[in-house]
């Protein structure tokens, strides 16, 4: 269900997307209402599904992760049952920090992190292609990124 929006709430939402810790007192500052009712409409927010969850946005490279790629994933068989077996076992694998179910050449799109290229290579062989409904893979190596964006243009 489409949750209806007014100024406010969208107001809201884009300040929050841009600093999460921000205080509900500067909250209330910005949007022009008082921090009681502002609480209430992220409480609302919050409870509609709207806004799913807070948190930090690590910067992999200061961790030692180096390596990110996206991975093309077909399945065996196209079907509920291997597509429910597939992502019971990705959702085991900590690497695949993304997976999409997608139209197209391959059925699914992971985003994989690694240390470097030796630990990415022994993840795809020892991991990814030990799950049984995997049929074939492709990866595409992130060079560079250019925009990543965690901020949602509201309509």
């Amino acid at each position: 269900m489409k949750a209806k929006l007014d100024s406010i709430d969208r107001k809201i939402l884009e300040l929050l997307q841009i600093n999460s810790n921000i205080t509900n007192a500067q909250l209330a500052q910005e949007i022009g209402l008082s921090p009681a009712p502002t609480l209430e409409r992220v409480k609302k927010l919050e409870t509609q599904g709207v806004i799913k969850s807070y948190h930090a946005v690590v910067d992999m490279a200061s961790i030692g992760l180096g390596v990110s790629t996206f991975v093309m994933v077909t399945l065996k068989g196209h079907n509920k049952e291997n597509m429910a077996k597939f992502t019971k076992a990705i959702a085991h694998i900590p690497e695949v920090v993304e997976c999409h179910h997608v139209t197209g050449q391959a059925d699914f799109i992971l985003k994989v992190v690694a240390p470097d290229i030796p630990a990415y290579q022994n993840l795809l062989l020892e991991k990814i292609t030990n799950i049984e409904m995997v049929d074939n893979m492709q990866s595409t190596i992130i060079l560079s990124t250019i925009k990543d964006t965690h901020v949602i243009p509201l309509p």
